[in-house]
């Protein structure tokens, strides 16, 4: 199975919870869809948009759970990024854990590179 992930802020996600659904954050609003990383993308993506940031957590979600509304499309330098057009639901989510950051600033997901 494959797994796609969202790093978000641990309000955010209380919110999500609290109402069955996460909509997006800020950046995913205005684009009209949820940016979603995969394992191998994920830290990156901590790297280049969330230095600094602490208090976040990781979302790890079946792809096959979120049927035709994820799209791989093209982004950052050509490669291909999973992106969701629509609400996640709570009980599509398989794991939340903590984002603590590193002696650098950025967030520490605990995947593989």
């Amino acid at each position: 199975m494959t797994s796609v992930y969202k790093l978000l802020p641990l309000a955010e996600w209380d919110e999500a919870k609290s109402t069955g659904v996460f909509s997006g954050s800020g950046i995913d609003l205005v684009d009209g869809y949820i940016h979603l990383s995969a394992a191998d993308q994920a830290q990156e993506t901590a790297r280049l948009h969330f230095v600094g940031q602490d208090g976040l957590v990781l979302l790890r979600i079946e792809a096959s759970t979120l049927g035709e509304a994820l799209k791989w499309e093209a982004s950052r330098g050509g490669a291909l990024f999973p992106h969701l057009f629509g609400d996640l639901r709570v009980e599509q989510v398989a794991a939340v854990t903590p984002a603590p950051l590193d002696a650098q600033g950025v967030p520490d997901l605990g995947l593989p590179a």
